[in-house]
């Protein structure tokens, strides 16, 4: 007689297990100490064989008959019920240990000791908010492109067109990286090139003319913010460096007697060491700031503690506060603000400049110069620019005389 939900209720236990059948080789049994276990007897290739269907009250009567129910199916086309759950997790292991997420952290956790901090921080963000709730629980090897294309546009929608093109690329190196580690044939990224909306406008906004440069100088000597980040402020146009470089600065990098800031490889963009000239003015800033955190690890501390540097969104938060918001000045375009001026108002070599810059510069024979290349000569230009910053912090800037003629290049 099949059992019933009251029958199994009133079941209580004995000295023995007791077997209370629901037929077809459905059964409970109810041990001695009162567990109640949901079991299936059944033949396979002439053995007798038992399989478990889960705990009662968990599973109810009507789930355990529906378990039973897919168990019957596979043994009667000679399947074995059993060896097909061990198979059934076995694939679902494999299926998460070769799901997107899995590789991807595998592929950071091997990429991130050779990034700059700054923007590991920045990979793993976009790899967690973009790409994980849509790719992540998805099994590598099976991801296709209209399924990447759908990640790109939910990021498109907000209107991260850039944010999209830079995150299509880290998704590419994770394919490439599964590829490379076996557990993916094909980079579905390949067929979306051309797909994406262009990035259009100035991604860091710049001011490259002199008079509103210097106006933007006199807004700096103004901030009334923390003094901390008024320093950082009034430092990033005399060094130029990437906002990340300068928010990470360590007091033991700084030679003040040499003049010089040696920026570690670990930290640069282009893994490289990168040297810094200071000049006088930036010398007298960093000097006034030893007063305030020379007692630290970090020029720039984190307000919230001394261990960590500032916020990543600190610098350009307080132009926001002066009135330059991210389509007039941001603190990336202090960089390309030196840029502009240094070579079309002093007229400085290029090369000289893209050295300070930290961009990759190659000589005749196409071998990258070392980091010391031309650093007399980018020590005159740092004290210069300096100079010349001065000059249009005042308002003078219709008559600055270049510091270098072209010819001179």
């Amino acid at each position: 007689m099949p059992l019933s939900d009251v029958a199994i209720r009133k079941a209580k236990p004995t000295n023995k297990a007791q077997r209370l059948f629901d037929g077809g080789g459905l059964y409970l049994e109810v041990s001695p100490k009162g567990g109640k276990w949901w079991r299936y007897k059944y033949r396979i290739l002439g053995k007798e064989k038992r399989l478990s269907l889960g705990t009662y009250p968990d599973v109810s009567l009507a789930a355990a008959r529906e378990l039973h129910a897919d168990a019957r199916k596979l043994v009667a086309v000679g399947v074995d019920p059993s060896a097909h759950r061990k198979a059934t997790k076995i694939a679902g292991m494999e299926r998460a240990a070769n799901s997107f997420e899995t590789v991807a952290r595998e592929w950071f956790a091997k990429k991130s000791p050779k990034l700059v901090k700054g923007y590991s921080e920045k990979v793993l963000a976009r790899l967690e908010g973009d790409l994980f709730p849509v790719l992540g629980k998805l099994p590598v090897s099976e991801i296709t492109a209209p399924e990447v294309l759908r990640a790109m546009r939910r990021i498109e929608d907000r209107g991260a067109y850039e944010t999209a093109h830079r995150v299509l690329q880290t998704c590419g190196q994770v394919f490439r990286y599964a590829i490379a580690s076996g557990r993916a044939t094909a980079d579905p990224t390949i067929a979306l090139r051309g797909a994406l909306t262009p990035a259009t406008g100035t991604h860091h906004a710049a001011i490259t003319a002199p008079e509103p440069f210097g106006g933007l100088l006199r807004a700096l000597d103004g901030y009334d913010g923390s003094l901390i980040t008024k320093h950082a402020l009034r430092l990033a146009p005399l060094v130029f460096v990437r906002p990340g470089e300068l928010r990470h600065a360590e007091w033991a990098e700084f030679d003040l007697e040499a003049k010089v800031w040696c920026i570690p490889a670990a930290k640069m963009k282009m893994r490289d060491d990168h040297i810094v000239p200071l000049s006088r003015q930036a010398l007298a800033i960093i000097e006034e700031l030893h007063e305030l955190t020379g007692g630290g690890k970090y020029l720039f501390p984190s307000t919230r503690s001394p261990r960590r540097p500032m916020s990543n969104n600190t610098l350009n938060a307080a132009l926001r506060r002066l009135g330059y918001d991210k389509d007039a000045h941001t603190a990336h375009g202090f960089r390309a603000s030196a840029r502009t001026l240094l070579d079309e108002v002093l007229h400085f070599r290029p090369d000289y400049i893209e050295h300070q810059l930290a961009h990759t510069v190659r000589d005749p024979n196409g071998r990258a110069y070392n980091r010391t290349a031309h650093l007399p000569e980018r020590h005159k230009m740092m004290q210069g620019w300096a100079d010349y910053l001065d000059v249009l912090r005042e308002g003078q800037s219709d008559t600055v005389v270049p510091i270098r003629k072209r010819a001179h290049r």
